[in-house]
Parts: C-alpha cells; sequence; structure tokens
C-alpha cells in the first residue's frame, strides 16, 4: 500500500478521506503521490495511516459510496447538487463572519485579514469556476454519458476536446488548494487565540468545513470524472 497512490485509496473507499484530512495530507491537487510521499511530507508514519485504514476497511462498507461505479451524468449532478449547492450557501456566511471576525480582532491578530482576503480571493475564483463547470464542461459530460448509453453520436464540442476544459479546471483546483493552504499557514492552522470570541471559533470551524468540503469536490473531479471523462469522449469519438 506504500506506494499506492494517496488519490486512489480515497477512490476506492472515499472515507478515507477524513483520515487524510485529519493529518493534513492533500488527496485532491496533490494526491497522485505514494502514501509514503505523502506521509513523509506531512510528518506522520505510513504505520499510523496504514493502522487507521485499516479500521475503516473493517467497518461495514455498506456506508462507502463507490463514487467510481457511478455514470458520469449522475455523478456530475451530485457534484452540482451537493458541492457547488453548498459552495454558494456557504459563501455568504462564511464572509460575513470573517468580516465580523477583522472587526472585532483584526487590531490584534492582523492574521484574520490575510485570512479574510484569502478566502474572499478563494471565493471569487470558485465562483467563476463553477459556472464554466456548469455550463460548459459538464453540460458535455452528460451529453457523452447519454450518448454511450443510446447509442447515438457525440456532437464536437467547440473546445476541440474536452482534454482542453479539463486541463483548465485541474489548473484552477491547483490554485483553490494553494489559497487553502495559505489560509492554514497564515492561521496558524486555524489556532484560535486566548481572546477569541464565538463568531471567532465559528468562523474558523466553518472554514476548515470549507477546505474539508473543497477537497472532497476536487478529488470527485480530478480523480474520478475527469478521467473517465476523457476515456469516454476517446471511446466515442
Amino acid at each position: 500500500m506504500e506506494q499506492t497512490t494517496v488519490s486512489d485509496i480515497v477512490a476506492k473507499d472515499f472515507r478515507a478521506a477524513a483520515i487524510f484530512d485529519k493529518h493534513l495530507i492533500d488527496f485532491c491537487c496533490h494526491g497522485k503521490v505514494s502514501l509514503e510521499e505523502a506521509c513523509k511530507k506531512s510528518g506522520v508514519t505510513v504505520d499510523k495511516i496504514q493502522s487507521e485504514l485499516a479500521l475503516i476497511s473493517a467497518a461495514d462498507k455498506n456506508t462507502n459510496e463507490s463514487y467510481d461505479t457511478w455514470e458520469l451524468d449522475r455523478l456530475s449532478e451530485y457534484i452540482l447538487q451537493t458541492h457547488h449547492r453548498y459552495i454558494k450557501e456557504a459563501v455568504p456566511v462564511i464572509t460575513a463572519h470573517c468580516e465580523k471576525v477583522v472587526f472585532k480582532h483584526g487590531a490584534r491578530h492582523p492574521e484574520v485579514i490575510q485570512v479574510k482576503e484569502l478566502f474572499q480571493e478563494l471565493s471569487e475564483d470558485l465562483t467563476r469556476h463553477m459556472t464554466k463547470e456548469e455550463t460548459v464542461l459538464f453540460p458535455y459530460i452528460k451529453v457523452l454519458a447519454q450518448s454511450h448509453r443510446e447509442g447515438k453520436p457525440v456532437p464536437i464540442p467547440p473546445f476541440g476536446t474536452i482534454q482542453n476544459p479539463i486541463r483548465m479546471m485541474e489548473s484552477e483546483h491547483e490554485n483553490a488548494g494553494n489559497s487553502l493552504q495559505a489560509m492554514r499557514l497564515v492561521s496558524g492552522n486555524f489556532m484560535l487565540p486566548p481572546d477569541a470570541c464565538a463568531t471567532f471559533g465559528v468562523t474558523y470551524q466553518e472554514l476548515q468545513r470549507f477546505e474539508s468540503d473543497l477537497h472532497k469536490h476536487i478529488h470527485l473531479e480530478n480523480n474520478i470524472l475527469f478521467p473517465k471523462a476523457i476515456e469516454l469522449e476517446r471511446k466515442l469519438l
């Protein structure tokens, strides 16, 4: 298992994502590295990760969603209804809380100003990113899936091949991952100062939940949806 990539481990059993999140192991944007390499970078032993993975493997696997077996239109719709919807609902709430924390604590804790600015930049980038997925990439993926089921010809897309928009989306995913890492860095892994108010604590919890959801979101696209869509296009065209 040490040489199996982190993204492959999560693709086979998505419950592993919670373990990697806990140990700050990136399984989405930089997940195509061996478990050994990922552990070394995060400062955790391979044995510890393997023992935690063994626990979830022994658990009831009926609780694990096998996303890699889903039809592509079902998976893309799931991403839209679960992860895109979450971002759209969470961004205004977290933004308001960040502004409140900056107003109350910015003078004593200037790092919260950086956190607010990083989150604002990330949310604006994600809004543009999701619009491209919702209006260009995902509709074409749904056409591919439907054409495959019905045995119909696939129209040639205006972007030539699906690999072109996918390369752009993956690049933007990496930028999003970098923004998440920057927020962790400036906040000391979302460490609350002794004088933090309740809103301060809630905001950091919300940011960590946002980070966790975005990791899962990017993983589903980079490591399952996109490779399968490229493969299906090659098969049909």
